[in-house]
This record gives C-alpha cells, structure tokens and sequence, in this order.
C-alpha cells in the first residue's frame, strides 16, 4: 500500500515523524508538505498526483472549531469541505458563486455545492466526523464568523481542506482529512490555543489509522 500523507507545514507531522516508521508493516508513506493555503496545496498536491500513483492520501493538520462540542486536542474526520469564497458578503448577506449562478453547485466534483468524501474509513474510525469550511482569510470579527458558520454549516475550520478535497476528487484518488482542534474560532489569543497537544494527539490518531489500514489489507489477503 502506497499513502501520500500531506500537511501544510512540517510542524504539523514532527510528532508523527519522531515515532512512525514510514518503511515497515508492508507500507510505504511519502510525504509531502504543501505550504499555507488554498494556492499553494492545489499546486503541489496537483502535481505529485500527476507523477505518481498512490492508493490512499491522507491529509494531516490543525484546526479551529466552532463548536464548543469539539475541545482543544480533539480529532476529527472530515466528511465534507467548502470553500468559503469566492463570495459575495453585503448587506449582512452572505452568498456563494453557487448562488448568484456564477458557478453550478453540482458541476464536478461539486455535489450541492459541497466536496464530499464517501471513503468508507470515515465510519470506521472511533473519531467524529464533521463538516468544514476552508478560507484563507482567518478572522476575528464575530459576524463574520457566525454568518460562515451559518452558512455552510461548519463544525471546523482550515485554510487547505476543501482545495485538499477538490483535487482528490478532480484525481478520483482515495482520500482522508484528518484535522486535530487547537483553537476556537476567532481567538487569536494563542495563550488560548493547545497546539502541543493538538499536534500529539493527531499523530496518535495517525498512527492508529496507518495500522488499521495495514490490519486490514493484510486480513484480505
């Protein structure tokens, strides 16, 4: 089995990287860090998938949750992903290009306006699996929030998710967010963040889902 794990930053995957090794179990993990943002995950996911063929993508980082139901150092599977823009906010009335007929919401590989992943893994796991928004714009002002929130009905928030999800899909190669909350939404106080813990608990997570996967490839043979 041959798995591309993904992050935006290095940082995100060090504690992974410290007690995973990435040749044993009869499976190869590559890895490939992006950089922040929708941009930059588009292009150098893009093309690594253009040069090679893998059998599972993984991608691995932080992120903010809305709800308070989701505490700092959980860690979460993303079932669907939006991007927040490009949108038109006026009048305390927030609206897609979906909406005002600049873009069709069930062209591919949209579906209502949405990138959904129906991998199977996502109801094989102990670990919730949510909604999220994807902007690379982050924010402290409450209405802004509240309307993204709102609008697309966010559990968490990322700046590489949905463009994560718009190439797998555009790729039809399998695929897996995986995101571990350190913040709410709209603090920027990081006093109030857990990143370390954020960042231990999501390679743990990693990990067990690397073994499960292993587990079961091996049991079908």
């Amino acid at each position: 089995m041959k798995i591309l794990l993904v992050a935006a930053t290095k940082m995100e995957l060090e504690p992974f990287l410290n007690i995973y090794d990435r040749g044993v179990r009869n499976t190869s993990v590559e890895i490939l860090v992006t950089g922040i943002g929708i941009a930059e995950t588009v292009y150098h996911l893009t093309h690594r998938l253009m040069q090679e063929k893998f059998d599972l993508v993984i991608q691995a980082g932080i992120a903010g949750s809305f709800k308070t139901k989701y505490k700092r150092g959980d860690v979460v599977l993303i079932r669907q992903d939006i991007f927040a823009g490009p949108a038109i906010d006026e009048g305390g009335k927030y609206k897609t290009i979906f909406q005002v007929g600049l873009s069709g919401e069930n062209d591919p590989p949209y579906r209502n306006g949405f990138l959904i992943n129906d991998n199977r893994i996502l109801g094989s796991t102990h670990l919730g699996v949510v909604n999220a928004v994807t902007s690379d714009i982050i924010t402290d002002k409450k209405n802004v929030n509240k309307r993204i929130k709102k609008k697309f009905n966010a559990d968490i928030e990322s700046m590489e998710g949905a463009a994560f999800h718009f190439v797998c899909l555009q790729q039809s190669v399998p695929f897996l967010q995986v995101r571990s909350i350190s913040n709410k939404v709209g603090i920027r106080d990081k006093s109030k963040w857990n990143i370390p813990v954020a960042l231990k608990n999501l390679s743990i997570e990693l990990i067990t889902i690397l073994d499960d996967l292993v587990n079961s490839e091996n049991d079908s043979r």
